[in-house]
């Protein structure tokens, strides 16, 4: 190859990074809730697991960098962990994972929980590229992930009574919300991606936006951070199977229909983040979005 062919081909390369190609490609699952139990409702528990064969297969299909699991990988805790951690080792390349109350269920050591599901911390960041993801617990302060007389369920109460007194509605035994010593950790990565000009995505399972019940305990507070940074470019979240999508002053905030609902229709997607803009490519029940930035 010519030195006149290569230049070419390396401004054409440069130009098109520049218009927004994909940098960072990353395969997303929400809420397969598995178990070997039968149907309720619109709920396929024992179908999930020929769903996360076909996701698994297309994401690698599509040479992603890393795939997120954004929760509730099984419906009744740690006990039917195995058939789906089976299908999920199938991946080509790293998947990381967050917990959702689902998988707390029976659970007596909320605190090491997130050993079972081979993570590395029970929240914990990743950097690819010019890009910082921040994968938080926001099952950290709620009743079914404490234990009696902690510090944790003292500070999970107080938190929950609060809710009651100002008639909120998401005050449900199913949401959690994170301790401030989380808050504190996310506040110095935030800052940290900041200072080295790095855009930032944040993974929770509760949602934090709009309000609907379904929100994270601490929601408010967690916004009211994020907010103060620019490099916070979207958060992505499960827990609410319909999936949802609004803009907290002036930040998308994305929820990922999740797998387990109906019985054959399936749902993930493919995340690809560009210089200038995050193109979702929804495969099944999942939505399509496309946000410049």
């Amino acid at each position: 190859m010519g030195i006149k062919v290569f230049l070419s081909l390396l401004l054409t390369l440069l130009y098109s990074l520049g218009q927004g190609q994909s940098l960072v490609r990353i395969g997303l699952i929400a809420d397969p809730q598995y178990a070997d139990k039968d149907t309720h409702g619109s709920r396929f528990y024992r179908n999930s697991l020929v769903k996360l064969d076909s996701a698994v297969a297309a994401i690698n299909r599509d040479e992603v960098d890393f795939t997120v699991m954004l929760g509730d990988l099984v419906d009744v805790g740690p006990k039917d962990l195995a058939a789906p951690l089976q299908r999920l080792d199938k991946l080509k390349r790293p998947i990381y994972a967050i917990l959702g109350n689902h998988d707390y269920v029976d659970v007596e050591d909320g605190a090491s929980l997130y050993k079972s599901y081979r993570m590395p911390n029970p929240y914990y960041t990743i950097e690819k590229g010019q890009w910082l993801f921040i994968l938080l617990n926001t099952n950290e302060l709620a009743e079914y992930a404490t234990t009696m007389g902690s510090g944790q369920r003292r500070d999970w109460k107080k938190l929950n009574e609060g809710l009651k007194a100002a008639k909120r509605s998401n005050d449900q035994p199913w949401n959690g919300g994170i301790s401030e010593k989380q808050f504190k950790w996310m506040e110095k990565q935030l800052r940290k991606a900041q200072s080295r000009s790095k855009n930032v995505i944040v993974f929770t399972h509760h949602p934090l936006y709009p309000e609907n019940g379904l929100e994270a305990l601490n929601n408010r507070e967690i916004l009211g951070l994020i907010e103060k940074y620019p490099a916070v470019k979207a958060v992505i979240s499960g827990h609410h199977h319909p999936g949802n999508f609004a803009t907290y002053k002036g930040i998308p905030i994305i929820t990922l229909e999740g797998m387990i609902e109906t019985a054959d229709q399936n749902a993930y997607g493919i995340l690809e983040l560009g210089q200038h803009q995050l193109t979702l490519d929804g495969k099944g029940r999942m939505t399509s979005r496309k946000i410049e930035f």
